[in-house]
């Protein structure tokens, strides 16, 4: 009987990957799935490392963010079963994205990390997209860790206002 809701919980998981055409971060499926009180956190979590061990969904880390994207097995799998899914469900899938598709897509077309440099600097790597493609692909190289971190943050809630200044200054 545990597995039934386990399988609910990663068909859900599924079925929001294939309803959209960017990838979703873990804390983007996780507002969804908590705030509608599906399951707990822990559980959760336990479904998104068994999607991705099975191949399901990849995962990519990006300061301190995952993003998950639908596999090709995940999509052939979600169709199979996708009838498990209640339409109770899937409607409240749906409002979800029709409420807020684009303020997730902007939360993940924006993209910064940093790392140490084989010269032992530190580089900020900050990356605007939209529908797929890079707007800007940018790495800074800074003294240390701090500045590295600062710049990831500061790209995240600046990125608009400095795109558009580069874009003036270059034209």
């Amino acid at each position: 009987m545990l597995q039934d809701p386990l399988t609910l919980y990663k068909l859900i998981v599924l079925y929001m990957l294939d309803r959209v055409t960017f990838p979703l971060t873990t804390a983007q499926i996780s507002d969804f799935i908590l705030e509608k009180e599906y399951t707990n956190f822990l559980t959760l979590q336990q479904v998104i490392g068994e999607l991705a061990d099975t191949g399901l969904v990849t995962t990519r880390s990006d300061n301190n963010r995952t993003h998950l994207t639908l596999t090709s097995e995940g999509t052939e799998t979600l169709h199979f079963f996708e009838n498990r899914i209640s339409p109770a469900i899937k409607s409240e899938i749906h409002t979800f994205f029709q409420e807020k598709e684009y303020s997730l897509r902007e939360e993940v077309s924006v993209t910064s990390d940093y790392y140490k440099a084989t010269s032992g600097e530190y580089e900020a790597h900050l990356i605007a997209k939209e529908r797929g493609i890079h707007l800007i692909d940018l790495t800074i190289s800074v003294p240390n860790k701090e500045m590295a971190s600062s710049i990831c943050d500061n790209w995240l809630e600046k990125n608009q206002i400095i795109y558009q200044y580069l874009i003036e200054q270059l034209f």
